[in-house]
């Protein structure tokens, strides 16, 4: 049951994605050619209902579903970190046209050559996993 309710919410977040093209090539093209103010709308709507949320969350000391009590803890202050991280992922986002959330929107909207992004980011993670003790965190 509990599965069934995750892909129910995945299922309903895909179909926004979709309609508000926050999955759109040419939305994100857009958005990195400072050409409109759309996909910055999104983003910025999302990072401030998460923020408001997560204030919810420690101030009321809200439990998940299970009960068990949220452990947030803040991260690690490093410039470095952060700045590289944030470019590579820019540079991929830009080149593949498509973060994370919308590569499987695109799977499902039937843009099947988005699996080759989707391949690739697997195995990018996979090969991080490997190599994550040897980086400089």
């Amino acid at each position: 049951m509990k599965y069934l309710s995750y892909l129910t919410i995945g299922i309903f977040f895909g179909i926004i994605m979709y309609k508000s093209e926050a999955a759109s090539w040419f939305r994100i093209y857009e958005m990195f050619q400072f050409g409109s103010f759309h996909m910055y709308g999104i983003i910025g709507s999302a990072l401030a209902i998460g923020v408001v949320g997560v204030q919810i969350i420690k101030k009321n000391n809200i439990k998940s579903i299970d009960g068990t009590e949220m452990n947030l803890h803040p991260k690690n202050k490093s410039v470095a970190r952060y700045l590289i991280g944030g470019i590579i992922f820019g540079l991929g986002w830009a080149l593949a046209g498509a973060c994370p959330g919308p590569m499987y929107v695109l799977a499902g909207a039937g843009y099947f050559s988005i699996l080759i992004v989707i391949a690739s980011a697997i195995l990018g993670t996979f090969v991080y996993g490997i190599i994550k003790d040897k980086l400089p965190h």
